[in-house]
């Protein structure tokens, strides 16, 4: 009888197809999350309280390892129109412009809107630089009548509503 001698892929071939099923499952994970939201939240959708709002910010923005800013454009109801992930940046902050977001606003003809980023970090505290945004977005939307209704502040674990703590 011969001993049968264990032959192992080499190193690199162990990680290179270790980073494609990591891919593959980011992948299937995104594609999950788009389902959820389309039956949770589909367009269309009532965005009209703090919690429903928490929720499915943290679902989108709660697992990230950079920051992200996004925007859910609502109609005259708060129906969702469209969200849409406007700026990203890095691990500890995002440029946002609030030209764009005006625009992506006319653009989809919303009347109002709701502001999320997260903080990779996991404190959900909005900083200043949060508190002085939110205060020029709100601005800048208000001189073409669009309703800025809320900014959350958003970790995997927790979701602040600027509105609720009176920032807004």
């Amino acid at each position: 009888m011969q001993a049968r001698s264990r032959v192992r892929a080499p190193t690199a071939v162990r990680v290179v197809s270790s980073i494609e099923a990591r891919a593959r499952e980011d992948r299937a994970i995104a594609r999950a999350l788009r389902l959820l939201e389309r039956r949770i939240l589909g367009q269309g959708a009532c965005l009209g309280d703090v919690a429903t709002c928490s929720a499915f910010f943290r679902m989108r923005l709660g697992g990230e390892g950079r920051e992200h800013f996004e925007v859910a454009f609502l109609d005259t109801r708060h129906r969702l129109l469209a969200v849409e992930r406007l700026f990203s940046g890095s691990i500890d902050g995002a440029e946002v412009h609030p030209r764009i977001v005006v625009q992506r606003a006319l653009a989809l003809n919303a009347a109002a809107v709701l502001l999320a980023h997260n903080h990779p970090s996991g404190h959900a505290e909005p900083s200043e630089a949060d508190r002085v945004l939110t205060t020029r977005l709100k601005a800048a939307l208000g001189l073409v009548d669009i309703r800025l209704l809320d900014h959350f502040v958003v970790t995997a674990g927790d979701a602040i509503s600027m509105a609720a703590r009176g920032l807004i």
